[in-house]
């Protein structure tokens, strides 16, 4: 095991597993739900995902966090978070923006712009 700390070359995800797949309810198309629609985009490697049970946006529903990778956080590139990014064409452009490089790197698209949801600093 090493030593040395490896920064993260991809953007990191994180999605609230108690509130995934509210937007989409009964009407998902997909067994696995929206989970399994970001468990997809991650073992592809377009991002690290971790699933938590809260992020403290329970009225929000579907919250995800798009984090920076180490170069663009070191540039300035922020953490982008969304509410109601769910079903297939929401998740494959929020998916291709992670592979374009996600925050810092590439400018959000504007369909999930619209998703974006503020979250001031320290609010829980």
């Amino acid at each position: 095991m090493s030593d040395t700390f490896e920064p993260r070359k991809v953007p990191g995800l994180t999605a609230c597993s108690l509130c995934a797949g509210e937007t989409l309810g009964d009407g998902d198309s997909r067994d696995d739900g929206q989970l399994g629609r970001l468990r997809d985009s991650a073992a592809r490697g377009t991002a690290t995902l971790h699933e938590v049970e809260c992020l403290d946006q329970c009225n929000q529903g579907d919250v995800v966090v798009v984090r920076p990778c180490a170069a663009a956080r070191r540039s300035g590139g922020r953490p982008a978070w969304f509410s109601g990014v769910a079903g297939d064409e929401l998740t494959g452009l929020l998916e291709e923006w992670l592979r374009q490089g996600g925050p810092g790197h590439r400018e959000m698209p504007d369909p999930l712009a619209e998703k974006q949801v503020d979250r001031a600093p320290g609010e829980g």
